[in-house]
């Protein structure tokens, strides 16, 4: 990710370059302006940045990557600059990524910010460490890119500097048998706003004895105008040049990039994007975070926006053939979800259930509406309602959506009503105090912490259950909700003290009968 300050000096200019045909290749490679797997499929990344070296731990986070649609995942390596990632680490994520149906960018992030920031690494040295790890990645390109080296100038790189490092580290790949798709990252913290990459990506190319090599442009604070975004983007279509867009942020310290325009370009153009970051990220730029705490259940404003905002991931993102995906978008929504029950019913809160929605390829959530208003979204066929109003009746529907964001039909709707707050210190505790075939009888006691002068207590049951008869208190019935308010002689409970009243009730089942939501009116 860029960390400094830099300033779009010119105006982006088309340009106009010929290149030879992709050589043959294995695994996913460059046609053009495309990038290709291995069968001729395209392949357009659509995912985001995963900071592994800083997170090691943090494994599930792929699995919870691809749950919201991604099919790309870039993964920041480093091989001493910070905790190094060795061969067997390497594999696990390699094999992680595939157990998730995931395209892996593997990419070294110690070369950030060389010559100006102390302590990076050159890109010869990131060949040094894919060298070292090669064991964990030959015979893996059709799942894996090979990103040498992160953002590997800052600002003050020369032409000549990125050009000849960039080429020879290319270079030295291949005589070292690498026969992965390549991808370079641009100078000036990957903003290349004095065009460096994209005056040079010709040479670059040509480089590579395979032909086989994408170019990576990092857009931030240098790209807050449509004109920048599509300009430079269509520079490297007229060169017939491969690019992707390999971080972007919808926030930065150095400006406001226009992540509208970048994301609504690249689906126009073909063009893969990575989102900067999936979590953890600090030093000020927080705000990148897409889920907080690395909690899949929590996704921040920019998270939403990435994932399933207009042209979004969610939208946009076609799994890669090797995984059995279609190479087709899908559009085929998921079946419409079953009739949700309300349970736990409190003053603020309720708990629905409901029948799992089915889908051709994946249901990855649902959520939950009052008319058009949302009151939560849940991975699974469950939520815990928060934040209700009291003594308030809610008719909710359940809609549930797949990682290309189709929706179902709306689910038959169910009404429930929240209880009014207890008066302070005060609960009501039932009992089933004998039962039989058809009949039960039931006693509920009222205790108080603090003084009353009145009370009633509410009991929903399931359906099926009548009460008919009750003592020590005052029986107001429309069933399956049942309210009981003090008689005149016991309103009173004193601080500490209690109460009971007891009831007659049929139900039609057998056995013990069943319990009812308990709650206070």
């Amino acid at each position: 990710m860029r960390v400094r300050l830099a300033l779009l000096a010119a105006l982006l200019f088309p340009f106009l370059l010929s290149m030879p045909p992709a050589h043959a290749a294995t695994g996913l490679h460059v046609s053009g302006t495309r990038i290709l797997e291995a069968n001729g499929n395209a392949f357009v990344m659509r995912g985001t940045s995963h900071a592994h070296t800083w997170y090691a731990t943090q494994t599930g986070s792929f699995a919870d990557i691809k749950s919201l649609g991604a099919n790309t995942v870039r993964v920041v390596l480093s091989g001493g600059r910070w905790t190094a990632n060795g061969a067997a680490d390497v594999a696990n994520v390699v094999s992680l990524c595939k157990q998730n149906k995931l395209i892996c960018v593997l990419e070294n992030h110690d070369t950030t910010g060389y010559g100006e920031q102390s302590g990076a690494y050159t890109l010869d040295q990131a060949v040094d460490y894919w060298i070292g790890v090669k064991s964990a990645i030959v015979g893996q390109e059709d799942y894996v890119v090979l990103n040498i080296g992160n953002e590997p100038f800052g600002n003050n790189a020369t032409t000549p500097g990125w050009t000849q490092a960039t080429s020879a580290a290319i270079t030295r790949l291949r005589s070292n048998g690498f026969q992965h798709l390549i991808m370079v990252d641009a100078p000036n913290w990957g903003q290349d706003w004095n065009f460096t990459m994209r005056d040079n990506a010709a040479t670059v190319a040509a480089a590579d004895p395979q032909r086989n090599t994408v170019f990576s442009v990092h857009m931030y604070g240098v790209f807050d105008t449509a004109a920048e975004i599509t300009s430079y983007l269509q520079a490297f279509q007229t060169a017939g040049l491969p690019l992707v867009i390999g971080e972007f942020g919808f926030n930065h310290s150095d400006g406001n990039p226009d992540e509208d325009t970048i994301m609504a370009q690249a689906q126009a153009r073909g063009v893969g994007y990575l989102g900067w970051s999936w979590s953890g990220n600090g030093g000020g730029v927080e705000y990148l975070d897409q889920v907080t705490n690395f909690n899949v259940a929590n996704l921040t404003t920019w998270g939403q926006r990435l994932f399933n905002g207009a042209n979004g991931i969610a939208q946009t993102s076609v799994e890669a053939t090797i995984y059995g995906g279609t190479g087709t978008p899908d559009t085929e929504a998921p079946t419409r979800p079953g009739t949700p029950a309300a349970s736990d019913i409190t003053s603020t809160g309720a708990r629905l259930s409901w029948t799992a929605s089915t889908d051709d390829r994946a249901v990855t959530g649902y959520d939950v509406f009052r008319g058009t208003a949302k009151l939560g979204s849940s991975a699974t066929n469950s939520i815990a309602l928060t934040g209700l109003t009291a003594q308030t009746a809610y008719t909710v529907t359940v809609v549930a959506r797949d990682a290309a964001g189709n929706t179902s039909a709306a689910s038959a709707a169910t009404t429930f009503t929240t209880t009014s707050t207890p008066p302070d210190g005060c609960t009501s505790t039932y009992r089933t105090t004998n039962h039989w075939q058809g009949g039960f009888q039931g006693e509920v006691t009222v205790s108080c912490t603090a003084a009353v002068t009145n009370w009633r207590t509410v009991l929903t049951y399931p359906s099926g259950v009548n009460i008919s008869q009750a003592w020590s208190s005052i029986l107001s019935a429309t069933p399956p909700v049942f309210t009981f308010a003090n008689a005149a002689w016991n309103g009173s409970v004193p601080a500490g003290g209690s109460t009971t009243f007891g009831f007659i009730g049929t139900w039609s089942g057998t056995g013990a009968p069943p319990a009812p939501t308990v709650s206070w009116t």
